[in-house]
């Protein structure tokens, strides 16, 4: 009798552990789903790209002609949503082929790359109606996002060139905006000089809900600004990115841990909501050590922004 008692009492435990454990396990499935549900949806809205300047950098050290179709492809491939081209103002239309040329191999069309010389007072408007109509095609076909850096000029630019510019980039954002886009200041060394003078003055003269900022992170930390600094000012005016890592102050080959802490700006990112539309701009200067190939550092990159960033 006491064996049958300690069998059943035996039976009993078991069948407890058994049914409680299965409802553990059901938990646990559905606390799974439930945070995958809730990755799902944070990535929503999120797209990963890659910038073409590096990519023929690529292929000018291999001797070869750059085909963007191949290009095209390997992010394809390497689980990219876009690739960010130079915009033709010329020739609207060879936008908008670049964009049918994108959503044929299973891109998408998100931004282009632009200069423009708005610093000459009475020249200024012309060229921003000039890129405006362009912007109409690239609009119609499907572009959002479009990266501006104001050209350079060999020199500081005076108070009243300054006041131009800004007056031509406000003008650009009230044009995109009607287009259903935004625009995204770029920026490289000459606008960092003095305290990144230029580029303070453009923000601190436009609104930002029609000039926003592309932060190529890499060139406002080498220009002198934190990215602590640099979040803090102009995070709400992001509209898009530009990724390139370094170590020493050299362009490393992918994205990777350097002198830029991604993580951190990634942490401040999520905490900030914001825009997330990263390009990766992988590119080669005088020391960066080449181990690996073009698509092999943009796979890796890949993996680093989604890893990092969670895109």
């Amino acid at each position: 009798m006491k064996n049958l008692i300690k069998s059943e009492s035996e039976f009993n435990r078991r069948k407890f552990f058994a049914i409680n454990l299965s409802g553990i396990a059901g938990w646990l499935f559905l606390k799974g789903n439930a945070f995958a549900a809730d990755s799902q949806k944070e990535d929503k809205g999120a797209l990963v790209g890659s910038n073409i300047f590096g990519w023929g950098q690529y292929a000018q050290r291999e001797k070869r002609k750059l085909d963007v179709d191949e290009v095209i492809q390997a992010l394809r491939d390497c689980g990219y949503d876009y690739l960010e081209n130079f915009m033709d103002v010329n020739n609207p239309d060879n936008n908008a082929a670049f964009a049918e040329k994108l959503k044929s191999r299973g891109l998408k069309p998100v931004s282009l790359y632009t200069g423009a010389r708005i610093h000459e007072a009475g020249k200024a408007d012309e060229v921003v109606d000039k890129i405006l109509s362009a912007c109409k095609v690239c609009a119609k076909a499907g572009f959002k996002v479009i990266s501006c850096n104001p050209d350079p000029i060999g020199r500081d630019k005076t108070d009243d060139e300054l006041k131009t510019q800004a007056a031509a980039l406000q003008k650009f954002g009230e044009g995109l905006k009607k287009l259903g886009m935004r625009l995204g200041i770029h920026n490289h060394m000459p606008e960092m000089a003095n305290n990144a003078r230029e580029l303070r003055y453009d923000f601190q003269n436009t609104s930002p809900e029609l000039v926003g900022l592309c932060y190529d992170v890499h060139w406002i930390w080498k220009g002198g600004m934190t990215p602590d600094e640099a979040l803090k000012l102009y995070g709400n005016r992001i509209v898009s990115w530009h990724l390139r890592q370094s170590r020493n102050n050299i362009w490393w080959e992918d994205l990777d841990t350097g002198d830029i802490d991604y993580e951190k700006i990634a942490k401040y990112a999520k905490e900030h909501n914001l825009a997330r539309v990263y390009t990766v701009e992988l590119a080669i200067e005088n020391g960066t050590k080449i181990t690996r190939s073009g698509v092999e550092n943009h796979r890796r990159s890949r993996e680093f922004v989604r890893r990092v960033f969670g895109a």
